[in-house]
């Protein structure tokens, strides 16, 4: 019977350590999760400050195609000035474009980023969740092993008495 116990209580803190282990593993990717849910949430405060730049900067460039478009009308008559306004005129269109371009890449990569983001604060839940079962589990083991040390105890100091 005492090799039994033994066994058993052998066998209960096998379980013991493989709850430990799992628990430290489990607590070690929620640190990893976290640190690149950070990273990824700096990566999308750094694209929206990008997007906003990048709106404002189109924003100029609008006003500025618009004033030379009017530039452009009004200045006819000076043919020579006229044909160099026409250049900046479309090589500022030409940037506006490449600056829509890159904003409308940096909205697609803000939207990635919320993705990537809204998955990773799912699987850091799930794997709380996770650990939360396993500490639970734990400590139960932890219980067992604790009534079952007082009865190893107890039946010592009964056949003790015998």
């Amino acid at each position: 019977m005492a090799d039994r116990i033994r066994e058993k209580m052998n066998q209960l803190r096998l379980e013991a350590d493989e709850s430990s282990a799992k628990v430290e593993e489990l607590q070690a990717k929620v640190k990893a999760l976290e640190q690149e849910n950070l990273a990824k949430e700096q990566e999308i405060t750094s694209l929206s400050h990008k997007n906003g730049l990048l709106e404002s900067e189109n924003e100029k460039m609008d006003t500025t195609i618009k004033d030379l478009k009017k530039a452009a009308d009004e200045g006819l008559q000076h043919g020579t000035h006229n044909e160099t306004l026409q250049r900046r005129l479309q090589l500022l269109e030409e940037e506006a474009e490449e600056a829509d371009k890159t904003l409308r890449e940096t909205n697609e990569k803000l939207r990635q980023t919320d993705v990537k983001a809204g998955h990773f604060e799912r699987k850091v839940q799930a794997l709380e969740n996770e650990r939360d079962q396993w500490e639970g589990k734990y400590e139960e083991m932890s219980k067992k092993y604790q009534g079952l040390q007082k009865e190893l105890e107890d039946l010592q100091a009964e056949i003790g008495n015998i």
